[in-house]
Formats: structure tokens, sequence, C-alpha cells
């Protein structure tokens, strides 16, 4: 479960925008929407005597279920797909897939609002989710090399090894610079986008551009975290407030649109460039779907010479 919220009814989750004073876009209202549905399922669950640990571990279950079925098809397009080459294998196991990843983070968002609901948050709880959502990330990508390592494709392997160290990273740096700084909750790639960008990719069976996006683009989060962290501790040596970590100003204002909150109209731009990019990049950029392996390649001349 996630640690106790003080802000009641899900707004938190904008609180960053409301601060900004940036105009709202669209995925301020999906967001309210989805945060309403969760909160009134979450009262229903505490009036049925469920506890939040138990909605944490069946979500965890959920996600090794998924991760099982995504090891036997994360290279396979979608039989229907017009933008796989006739030569990738089809199968419809991505879908299969994404329903119990779906489950999964269903539970993964109910467990903190059952907490904060029934007033059941604790300590262990605020830990058994953080560890299990690590457990839950790895799942992921270890599906992944389950099924392009029986393909022998080792570039698809790495892909999914980096995608794995960009997610623990991004916590791990937020986690341990916490310790020293208020916060660090700074850069685009947070559980919940990269959770969405899952759900995306499994949909459409495009799991190959999933791997490179993941493998490539958290990584900035991962150093805008660690610069911010180095830009807070300068600024404690010298006396001075915290930097600035929010919209910056300027022409910079639509270029560095990860400094967007989320549900502000910057956040929507990047939020639907990065779908975009899940859905149809297969289409602008077919080598991805090839199961290209420039790294094999490399490697089995260098082990044949």
């Amino acid at each position: 479960m996630s640690t106790p919220q003080t802000i009641p009814d899900g707004k938190k989750d904008f609180a960053g925008l409301r601060a900004s004073g940036e105009a709202s876009g669209v995925t301020l209202s999906v967001g309210r929407t989805f945060g309403n549905w969760r909160d009134a399922i979450a009262r229903g669950l505490v009036c049925l005597g469920v506890p939040p640990n138990s909605l944490t571990i069946t979500g965890f279950v959920f996600s090794l279920i998924g991760s099982g079925f995504l090891a036997l098809s994360a290279g396979a397009a979608l039989p229907c797909d017009p933008f796989a080459p006739a030569a990738t294998p089809r199968s419809w196991l991505t879908l299969v897939a994404l329903a119990w990843y779906f489950l999964s983070a269903a539970c993964d968002m109910l467990d903190g609002a059952v907490a904060r609901v029934g007033n059941l948050h604790s300590p262990f709880g605020a830990v058994l989710d953080s560890s299990l959502d690590r457990i839950s990330d790895t799942a992921v990508w270890c599906g992944c090399v389950v099924y392009f390592a029986a393909h022998a494709n080792v570039t698809y392997c790495l892909l999914a090894v980096a995608a794995l160290s960009n997610a623990y990273m991004i916590s791990y740096i937020k986690a341990r610079a916490e310790d020293i700084i208020p916060d660090c909750s700074v850069g685009f790639w947070q559980r919940g986008e990269r959770t969405f960008a899952v759900l995306v990719s499994a949909l459409t069976g495009h799991m190959q551009i999933l791997l490179w996006q993941q493998a490539l683009l958290p990584g900035l989060t991962a150093l805008r975290r660690l610069t911010y962290t180095a830009a807070c501790l300068r600024n404690q040596a010298a006396g001075l407030p915290p930097p600035h970590k929010g919209v910056p100003t300027g022409w910079r204002k639509w270029v560095m649109l990860w400094r967007h909150p989320r549900g502000s109209i910057g956040f929507d731009i990047l939020c639907g460039s990065m779908i975009a990019l899940l859905v149809i990049g297969p289409a602008i950029f077919p080598w991805f779907y090839r199961n290209v392996d420039p790294v094999g390649m490399l490697l089995r001349r260098w082990f044949a010479r």
C-alpha cells in the first residue's frame, strides 16, 4: 500500500499542477475521473473489510502471471497488426498479458486508496508496496528477456536489462536523495507513466518499440533526479532555497516538456507523443519490428574469429 496521504479524495494527484498555475489539459480530466472511480471502489472495499496489503500482494501475483504470458509473446505481433512484416511471429498472448497487467495496475492504484480512505496505512505496508513494485518491474522485463533469449536475440535482451536498470535507478535515486533533501519528485518517467507504457504496448503488440523506449528515455529521468539532487545540495551549502524544479520560462517551456506537471497541457503533449511512438512507431521505424540483433551479430562475428 502507499504512504499516508493528507489530502483527501485523491486531490494530491494534481497538487503539482495547482502549484504551477498552468492551464489544465486532457490528462487532468482523465485523471480526476479515474481518481473518483478509484476512491469509490476503495470505499466499497473498505466496507467489505479488504485490507490494503492483500491488494498489494494480489496485484503482485497478477503481474507475475502477466509476465509469464509476456515471456511467450514479447516479440510477436498481433494477428491483426497491419504494421508487422509478413515474417513476424503472430500471437494473441500479449492481450492475455495485458489483461493481467491491467488487473495488477488496478490493485496498485487501489491499495493506497483503501489505506487512505479506511485510515489503514502502516509503515510496513509502505515498505511492502515499494518492495513488490520493484519485483513486479523486474518480472515485466524478465519476461521479455526470456522470450528474446529463447530466440537468441542479444540486442533485445540487453534492452530489457537497460529498461529494468532505468526503473530501479529512478526509484533508488529518489529514495536515497530524500534522505538528504526534502523532495526529489522530478522527471517524467514515474512509475505510473512506465506502467501505462507497458499497457499500451501490450494492447498493440508493439513490445519491441517499448523496449527501445524504456531502455533509452527513462534514463533521462534518472539523470534529472541526480542532477536536481546535486543542485539542491549546492544550494543548501550556500544557504539558498532549493532550485526551481517546475516549468521553465521563455522558449524552454515548450522544449522541456518533462518539467510540466501531470494534468497540464505540456504533460498532455509529451504523453501523446510517447503513446504515438508506441502505437504507430513500427510504421515510421519498421526496423523496430524486425527483431534485428546488431549486438548479437557483432558478438557472433567476434567469437567466430
